[in-house]
């Protein structure tokens, strides 16, 4: 299998926020060193599966890594 391009950007979760209805999912904001500074911030939902089966929840302050990859069969790489 032939490895996705990616890029790995270290990111600092800013502040976690609370959902406003009790079905909504609890969100962390990330920031992300090294985007642009209108895009430097990202919400994602704070529930992350550690192995199979532990829930993680990140806090605020806690550093990351924010990976993006690219299916390497889109044609809008370049070089090809």
């Amino acid at each position: 299998m032939t490895e996705k391009p990616s890029v790995t950007l270290p990111g600092t979760v800013e502040k976690i926020i609370k959902p406003a209805q009790p079905d909504q999912p609890e969100k962390a904001q990330i920031a992300v060193e090294g985007a642009d500074d209108l895009y430097r911030e990202i919400r994602i939902e704070n529930s992350l599966i550690a192995g199979n089966v532990d829930e993680v929840r990140l806090k605020k302050g806690a550093e990351v890594d924010v990976t993006v990859e690219v299916d390497p069969e889109t044609k809008n790489i370049v070089g090809k």
